[in-house]
């Protein structure tokens, strides 16, 4: 086995315990009876906080510091402007009115929505699916030029991504099952949405040279640090803001920055040094 076959394997390993992370999240929804569409927003909310961590905390933080200031926000706005024009292919959601809520009887409030707005909401997960499944894409990408950098630097990605996929996919199943009743179906497609990552794996793995330097490196890796950042900003925000508010949709995007910057320390700090490549 060549050093470019065993290379892409340990990618493809650590992209699939990425990728199949959202069906962990999918089994959340599956074994448990549907919750609100609040509670939806609130978990599409701390989705989106740890996305932001790992972008603005990580990814950009160490293109800025390899590459310098200028540089590394070149590469991620570049990646927001490439997430920026894939977006505009993508419809908009429409918005979903769920009207009054009366303080008694919230539950069967919450089924009379459901079905008014059962179309509606399968859009929303079909919505959802796709974007993650676009971030999921340069994750892949990600994880194998980390993996290029530093086995350290590949595993630390590989395992703060597969933390954030499970509140993805949550975030997909939900709408789908309350759409359809279907809990296979909601868990297939956010199965499905976390298998892209794997698939940027393979792609960048015959686009791009082993031997890039670290000056590319990095900010292919900033650029990636843009399209999540765009993706959070463009598609999970609304969505959470919709079902759960501004105020509560706040708080909940800090507490999931706040859970991501606390992991990715403990991943710095515990790994041993000759892990890295």
């Amino acid at each position: 086995m060549s050093f470019m076959e065993s290379q892409v394997l340990v990618a493809l390993a650590l992209a699939l315990l990425g990728g199949l992370s959202n069906s962990i999240g999918a089994l959340f929804v599956v074994i448990n009876e549907a919750p609100n569409l609040k509670m939806l927003g609130l978990l599409q909310g701390f989705a989106a906080g740890l996305m932001l961590s790992i972008s603005f905390f990580y990814l950009v933080h160490n293109a800025i510091d390899s590459i310098g200031f200028l540089k590394g926000n070149l590469w991620f706005f570049a990646g927001a402007t490439f997430f920026a024009f894939v977006a505009s292919f993508i419809p908009e959601l429409p918005p979903i009115s769920d009207g009054k809520k009366d303080d008694g009887d919230e539950g069967s409030k919450s089924k009379d929505i459901i079905k008014k707005h059962r179309r509606q909401v399968l859009f929303s997960g079909i919505i959802t699916a796709l974007g993650i499944s676009l971030h999921n894409f340069p994750e892949g990408m990600a994880v194998f030029l980390g993996s290029i950098k530093g086995f350290r630097v590949g595993l630390n990605l590989a395992l703060a991504i597969a933390l954030h996929h499970i509140p993805e996919g949550i975030a997909v199943a939900l709408p789908v099952y309350f759409a359809t009743q279907s809990k296979w179906r909601a868990f297939k497609l956010a199965t499905l949405s976390g298998l892209a990552e794997p698939l940027g794996v393979l792609v960048v793995a015959y686009l791009f040279p082993v031997s890039l330097s670290p000056e590319i490196l990095e900010g292919l890796l900033g650029s990636v640090g843009g399209v999540m950042a765009s993706l959070t900003l463009h598609e999970m925000l609304p969505l959470a803001f919709d079902h759960a508010g501004q105020k509560k949709t706040v708080k909940a995007v800090f507490f999931g920055m706040a859970f991501m910057s606390t992991s990715l320390y403990f991943l710095e700090t515990s790994l041993p040094d000759q892990m890295s490549l």
